[in-house]
């Protein structure tokens, strides 16, 4: 019969109700933030499929609303900014940011602030209306967009106007402005359906990721190294010193002398008692005295050294340092891609960025209407 302390419980079963409740903290804890990116990710699908904005959202704004606009958004704190020097951004696309960088109120190097007023996102353009004016970036004149990684800047270029400007907004609403002007965008573009198929497949990932939840320990599972200061650690540093003196040790006697091998040969061994075993000298001593040519040992034929490991996130191997992990947009991809990755046929035709489709293949139509049209649709991006 097991002993017992005054509390009827073996240090087994507080051992194993002490490691359950610390599995259970961890496990609740990720399997809340794992339910709200999900709510997060299903309400933005949600918006991308049935909100189209509102006509009666643009009743009482300081501005007329042609034919057929509509307002998806205002936003009564943003501030007008300009770019001191001449940049070139990006082009615009339909990438939408599962998880929204942690931003700080602060005002790029380069950037500054000219007025402030009114937002407004309809489905054709952006509006400042400011005390000096209304600014306007409408979405066909678009030709660079850039939203800044750590601060709550989005800079636009267009064609009529040779200054690069933008927002500033309060940190709490950069989020939603940012998904809300791709939104805004893909409808201009007639590309609603490529945001709806990036969140499908943002949600089918995050799915994968689910935390499970442990299994119950039971107090058979407790192991002797539970009841030392430590645990297994201790038990782990113990056996590394008991490694390490012996070692110690013998590293530390003295080198045998180049010439004691020949001097042991020329004394006769005593008779009756063996001969220890002969220490190999530290300079090993050949019997001629003309030098011996150096053969390095080199890897067998036919194997080539491994390469470091890549960061690929399943891409298959190439010398381009394309992935699916995240980065650049890909629109003019290397001459020798299709020796590396399966292209569709009709490779070179398409006229948008490199993505890969759901069967497999890789095409130029990322961003367009038929994107993957005939290989079961979009997957994902590829990235340089």
């Amino acid at each position: 019969m097991a002993m017992t302390d005054s509390t009827g419980s073996t240090w087994r079963y507080r051992w194993a109700h002490r490691q359950n409740e610390r599995r259970q903290r961890a496990f609740r804890a990720a399997d809340e933030a794992w339910r709200r990116r999900d709510d997060e990710l299903r309400r933005r699908r949600t918006l991308a499929v049935s909100f189209h904005g509102s006509e009666r959202a643009g009743v009482g704004l300081p501005m007329e609303l042609a034919p057929g606009e509509v307002v998806f958004w205002t936003l009564p704190a943003a501030q007008l900014v300009e770019v001191r020097h001449t940049a070139v951004l990006p082009a615009p696309d339909l990438t939408v940011d599962p998880d929204p960088p942690v931003l700080r109120p602060r005002r790029p190097e380069g950037v500054r602030v000219v007025d402030a007023g009114l937002a407004v996102l309809t489905n054709r353009r952006l509006v400042l209306l400011g005390g000096r004016g209304r600014r306007d970036w409408t979405y066909g004149r678009m030709t660079g967009l850039s939203h800044d990684p750590a601060a709550p800047v989005t800079l636009i270029q267009v064609l009529d106007r040779r200054r690069t400007s933008g927002l500033l907004l309060p940190t709490g609403a950069v989020a939603d402005f940012r998904f809300t002007l791709t939104l805004a965008f893909a409808d201009a573009i007639e590309q609603r359906a490529a945001v709806v198929a990036e969140l499908d497949e943002l949600l089918a990932e995050h799915a994968e990721l689910r935390p499970q939840r442990p299994a119950v320990l039971t107090p058979a599972q407790a192991r002797f190294s539970a009841r030392l200061p430590g645990g297994r650690r201790t038990v782990a540093v113990g056996a590394a010193l008991a490694l390490a003196v012996p070692a110690m040790l013998v590293e530390s006697n003295p080198p045998t002398r180049a010439g004691s091998e020949r001097a042991a040969a020329a004394t006769p061994a005593a008779t009756g008692t063996p001969a220890p075993p002969a220490v190999a000298p530290a300079v090993q001593v050949r019997p001629s005295t003309s030098p011996q040519p150096h053969r390095s040992r080199s890897a067998p034929r036919g194997t080539d050294p491994q390469p470091a490991a890549e960061r690929r996130c399943g891409a298959p191997p190439n010398p381009f340092g394309y992935d699916f992990c995240g980065g650049n947009r890909i629109r003019k991809p290397a001459a020798g891609i299709c020796d590396w990755f399966e292209c569709v046929p009709g490779f070179w035709s398409g006229r948008g960025w490199l993505v890969q489709c759901r069967d497999g293949a890789v095409s130029r139509t990322g961003g367009q209407r038929d994107v993957c049209a005939g290989h079961r649709g979009l997957r994902r991006s590829v990235w340089s």
